[in-house]
């Protein structure tokens, strides 16, 4: 089910870890950001958008996780776009003989027979320079970061002040930082610095999973996300609603002890370096 959020943006939200899936609404169609997660759920949206007059004419990846640059036949054979590294990593990952085991080892067993893959990855770069979304619509602003994945992207859309947050800023998941890049930490810290650039312009935020917050949960998430951060950064546990006994989701807490203990190897690797 759509639900408006603000002029000209309606969300839909998975059953799956709370995806959400943003429309915004156009000239002459609509702007899919991040559409998933199953196949029922995607033709569902598609009649959703049709009952509404609706096409889509462009879609667009926040980065390249596998429930993030998913689609369907029913959305229609229209420019899907990412930033230049998001792209050039979906690229890589297609470019393998054996990509469908790739992805799958990522995707929980119970949704394995449910999630579409025949137009998995296929994502375009926007130019090199383009600061906008290229379309007929709300101006939207590419505010591109390198935290928790190579070319990850949020969307400022700047008419009704919504920020589409990408695999950031949730209420439910605490950080998860991209552990293969050179500076995982100060990367997630200089993201958070970006979007306190743009806090004053923002009314709505969308994060890939959890609940929609206005500007005061915007603020408190940055402030959340950064004390979860400068925590991993000491090697010490955080007071996390997030983490703890009552998180959300069960298997953070494995994640997190996951996330120290590969920065605890990093570190130790860099010292007898």
């Amino acid at each position: 089910m759509l639900t408006q959020i603000a002029e000209d943006v309606l969300v839909h939200e998975s059953a799956f870890i709370r995806s959400n899936s943003t429309v915004v609404q156009g000239e002459d169609g609509v702007l899919l950001i991040d559409p998933g997660i199953t196949a029922d759920e995607m033709v569902d949206l598609a009649h959703d958008l049709r009952e509404l007059g609706q096409p889509v004419v462009a879609g667009f990846s926040t980065h390249p996780d596998w429930d993030h640059v998913l689609w369907h036949g029913s959305f229609g054979d229209v420019p899907r776009y990412g930033t230049a590294r998001c792209a050039a990593a979906m690229r890589s990952v297609l470019s393998n003989e054996g990509w469908q085991a790739l992805v799958a080892q990522g995707v929980p067993p119970e949704y394995a027979d449910e999630i579409p893959m025949d137009l998995f990855g296929l994502v375009t770069a926007v130019p090199a320079d383009a600061s906008h979304i290229p379309w007929q619509g709300p101006e939207i602003r590419i505010i591109e970061h390198r935290a928790h994945a190579p070319g990850h992207a949020a969307l400022l859309i700047e008419g009704p002040a919504v920020l589409v947050a990408g695999d950031m800023l949730s209420d439910i998941l605490m950080p998860f930082l991209d552990l293969d890049a050179e500076n995982p930490i100060e990367d997630y810290l200089a993201a958070l610095r970006l979007f306190e650039g743009v806090a004053e312009a923002v009314e709505v935020v969308i994060p890939g999973h959890g609940s929609v917050g206005g500007r005061a949960q915007l603020r408190a998430r940055i402030d959340l996300d950064r004390a979860y951060v400068q925590e991993l950064l000491i090697g010490r546990d955080p007071h996390d609603p997030r983490v703890g006994p009552a998180a959300p989701l069960d298997w953070l807490g494995d994640v997190h002890r996951w996330q120290l203990q590969r920065l605890a190897d990093r570190a130790q690797h860099d010292e007898r370096a």
